[in-house]
């Protein structure tokens, strides 16, 4: 489920194509702690980013439940 790619591009790697970029788990807590960023002076990085990736399983649980 996190290895969904966000924004997939695929290169050709010894004739094999390999997909790279980021994880739409990642790119989902990036959104998160923009929206999170904007609304709190809390210094705790790691309290965010943490929240942030809950933020992001949810929303991947949320996804697949729609599908």
């Amino acid at each position: 489920m996190t290895d969904i790619p966000a924004f997939p591009h695929t290169i050709e790697h010894l004739h094999e194509p390999k997909t790279t970029g980021m994880t739409l788990r990642d790119y989902f807590a990036a959104k998160a702690v923009q929206g999170m960023m904007v609304q709190t002076d809390c210094p705790n990085t790691r309290y965010i980013a943490d929240t942030a990736y809950e933020m992001a399983d949810a929303m991947l649980k949320a996804r697949s439940a729609a599908q």
